[in-house]
């Protein structure tokens, strides 16, 4: 349970009248630890005596274990796109903050970013730290758009045809301030639609400040992933099992917000 203040308030002031005092409402945001998560592996007596390579396979049991927790930790922080109300625009503050692509067929397009900008900007958002995530087909897009490829229109992507526009999760440049990442673990939703449009299949690509004030998801740890093994010899074999627990929300909606764009064709 996390306590929250609302805005002060402002009022005019009078020489040598009495100070008006207001109260600030404040209210509780509330979260679950729901993600009770196991990863476990063995390996028999029999096998450690055959394979060569008994050991080797054993030594990865734990790492492999750990990447796989960790793999499902993204995908529930990427799921949380999903947490504002689908099949609308979730309009703060007058802007729509949930939008379809408006490229070709539902595809992203580069005002898509601009838009975004725009929505954080009305949801009072500090324009620090920004940050997109979006889908690999976005970087195909992004990579086939003659308006950043054509490098006489814009000199600034010089490059982009010969070597692409990201360099492992991470574009070479940021676009309208946001540095953008790609990451396979973003939420899909069956359908998607939003002012009489239909998107099938629409990938939630996500848009926020990663700024520490104004974070847009909130989650904790009950328990760190932790290691367990142990010699079973019912069984004849040993067994390795990771553990962890952990709980996540969306925390601000203002600083959320989603283009949701037609995978590739």
């Amino acid at each position: 349970k996390i306590p929250s203040l609302g805005d002060a308030t402002i009022n005019d002031y009078t020489e040598d009248a009495a100070v008006t005092y207001d109260p600030i409402d404040d209210a509780q945001f509330t979260f679950s630890i729901t993600e009770y998560l196991q990863a476990g592996n063995y390996i028999t007596n029999k096998a450690m005596q055959d394979v060569y390579y008994a050991n080797e396979i054993m030594s990865q049991f734990v790492p492999l274990q750990e990447r796989a927790l960790m793999e499902r930790l993204e995908t529930d922080i990427m799921a949380l796109g999903g947490q504002q109300t689908v099949d609308d625009s979730n309009d703060i503050n007058g802007t729509a903050h949930r939008m379809l692509g408006s490229g070709s067929g539902g595809k992203i397009a580069v005002e898509d970013f601009a838009k975004a900008l725009h929505a954080l900007k009305t949801g009072k958002v500090p324009q620090r730290n920004l940050v997109a995530i979006v889908d690999p087909s976005v970087e195909l897009e992004m990579n086939t758009l003659s308006q950043l490829t054509n490098v006489s229109n814009n000199p600034r992507w010089e490059g982009v045809v010969r070597d692409g526009i990201a360099t492992g999760m991470t574009f070479v440049a940021n676009i309208y301030g946001f540095d953008v990442y790609t990451s396979n673990y973003l939420k899909t939703e069956t359908a998607e639609t939003i002012g009489g449009t239909t998107v099938n299949n629409a990938i939630t690509n996500m848009f926020f400040s990663a700024d520490q004030s104004v974070l847009p998801f909130v989650g904790a740890w009950r328990q760190m992933p932790e290691v367990d093994t142990e010699y079973n010899k019912d069984y004849q074999r040993t067994e390795f099992v990771t553990t962890a627990r952990y709980g996540m929300k969306l925390y601000r909606p203002e600083n959320l917000v989603t283009v949701m764009t037609a995978p590739l064709a």
